[in-house]
């Protein structure tokens, strides 16, 4: 019987999404083969480093030393956006080394949304770091980003946790991570805490139904933490890491029973 093939679904959550890296970090650790992630917002960031090799103790070292002036380029005049997005999305081509998804070593699936129908966008092709700066425009913080002729915004406006996609992709099994907030106040000290705000209730309405497609639900306990909060990085690492390691004998037991189509004493579903 052949191995299931595992399939990641990382989540939007702004600052909170570097919780990804230390859920990645557990699951090398336990020798889980990842075989396909679907991202959406951050998620989809994180998730364009790790498909294209970058090892995940360097990704922890990049992620705590990242300093605004790295990726954030504000427009003179914020028509549709306060942030820019070249500097960011060059960012994300230098460190993915302007490979397409369908090249990378793992494969990748990135949601946007498409501002001008309302649909949802995934991008399984095409320069990863075009479809990463779509799928993390926070509507009303960065510039919409147009692209292939569409308008797009973040991923997460959608489809916050993308565990249909990573259906889609071929996955047997799907670990999902939601780092969304949950049971807690948040408080809000800004405009751009606003927006994050209001976009986290919506987009947590939305999730209700759809988390319970996912095999295994990783919710790193960062519902404390802003989503605008990028001072906190190691902090937010840590608590992937630790929500992760709560889950660690589910995956294990997940995969190990996986049956294939069959059932225990052989015979076809």
């Amino acid at each position: 019987m052949r191995r299931p093939r595992v399939g990641l679904a990382l989540g939007a959550g702004g600052a909170r999404g570097f919780a990804h890296i230390g859920v990645l970090q557990v699951l090398e650790k336990m020798g889980v083969q990842i075989d396909m992630i679907a991202g959406s917002s951050m998620g989809s960031m994180i998730g364009s480093f790790y498909c294209s090799g970058m090892d995940t103790r360097y990704m922890e070292s990049l992620a705590i030393n990242l300093k605004r002036r790295h990726w954030i380029d504000f427009t003179v005049v914020p028509k549709m956006g306060f942030v820019g997005g070249t500097r960011i999305m060059e960012m994300v081509r230098f460190l993915t080394k302007d490979q397409n998804l369908e090249d990378l070593k793992i494969p990748l699936a990135v949601v946007a949304t498409d501002i001008q129908t309302g649909e949802r966008v995934v991008f399984r092709e095409g320069p990863a770091y075009h479809a990463v700066r779509g799928s993390i425009s926070i509507p009303g913080i960065f510039m919409p980003h147009r692209y292939q002729g569409r308008v797009l915004v973040d991923g997460g406006v959608i489809d916050r946790v993308p565990i249909n996609v990573a259906r889609e992709m071929g996955a047997d099994i799907v670990i999902a991570v939601d780092v969304g907030l949950y049971d807690r106040e948040t408080e809000v000290k800004g405009i751009f805490d606003v927006i994050f705000q209001s976009i986290e209730i919506m987009e947590r309405e939305i999730l209700r139904t759809r988390i319970l497609n996912a095999d295994v639900i990783v919710r790193p306990d960062v519902g404390h933490i802003s989503s605008t909060a990028f001072t906190n990085i190691e902090e937010v690492i840590a608590h992937g890491r630790e929500a992760a390691e709560r889950v660690a004998e589910l995956i294990r037991k997940t995969i190990d029973e996986w049956q294939g189509g069959e059932y225990a004493d052989g015979t076809e579903a």
